[in-house]
């Protein structure tokens, strides 16, 4: 079931974004040669607890963790690992998603550990720019589809990435998970019309070469890429208003000025 989320849902969810938002932030200091992929686990964690919040990941569907830390092939549900140690050049994806006084937010944000190669760099170049143009197309009247459509377009035929179909966005609180799926790609005019009070996720995942994923990991969670390419991912949970969609966890202001939720 799809659910229209009020004033005070939207604004609650808010806060929730802002927590989860602020954990990226500090990351962009944390991830660095030589740390491991548990570190972040860490961090995440600890920022959440001292803001009040809860990791929701941890024991849904039995996942044991905050965040889901995926490196350089992995496409998503890394698990964050002592062992795994960054390295010069890693492409690091942290997917996570915060329960604030029972307000939900998710997102995913890619890092580069030290400094990006050129082909990491366009890779998340394309990667963010998907993100943003898929939702520049969730306005009050569109459809599910006009979304996936402008992203594959945009991935695909415009830069030759693979835009991965596996694993696609979703309606999200008071759960997790909710209706509507949100896909990547598709045909724009199909799908459910959006409407005001919506809120989604919207996460593109992108791949250096073919869209296939291999889910064959004995874990029954990691996805990788199955031809062994990169895969880059962003993602944010946003709101849908008469005034156009606003992301609830923007990390700048500035940047996503036009983007901002502001309560009425």
């Amino acid at each position: 079931m799809i659910t229209i989320k009020s004033p005070r849902e939207i604004e609650e969810m808010a806060k929730s974004g802002a927590i989860l938002a602020g954990m990226h932030v500090g990351l962009r200091d944390l991830i660095k040669p030589g740390i491991s992929s548990w570190d972040i686990e860490e961090f995440a964690r600890k920022y959440f607890k001292e803001h009040d919040a809860i990791a929701e990941q941890i024991g849904f569907e039995g996942y044991e963790y905050a965040t889901c830390v995926s490196v350089n092939d992995e496409i998503c549900h890394g698990f964050p690992r002592k062992n795994l140690i960054l390295k010069e050049g890693d492409l690091v994806k942290v997917d996570t998603v915060v329960n604030y006084h029972g307000a939900m937010s998710d997102s995913c944000w890619s890092y580069v550990v030290g400094k990006a190669t050129p082909e990491v760099e366009r890779l998340m170049e394309v990667t963010k720019k998907a993100l943003y143009l898929g939702i520049d197309q969730a306005k009050v009247g569109n459809r599910i589809g006009d979304i996936g459509a402008a992203i594959q377009k945009y991935v695909e035929d415009e830069n030759g990435y693979g835009d991965v179909r596996e694993f696609i966005g979703h309606g999200i609180g008071p759960t997790m998970h909710e209706s509507p799926n949100v896909p990547h790609f598709g045909e724009a005019g199909k799908g459910v019309r959006l409407r005001e009070g919506m809120t989604i996720t919207i996460e593109p995942m992108v791949n250096a070469g073919s869209w296939q994923a291999d889910m064959s990991d004995p874990n029954g969670w990691v996805a990788r890429t199955a031809d062994g390419s990169l895969s880059c991912q962003y993602e944010h949970t946003i709101v849908i208003t008469k005034d156009g969609p606003k992301i609830l966890t923007s990390q700048d202001p500035d940047i996503d000025a036009k983007y901002l939720y502001k309560k009425d």
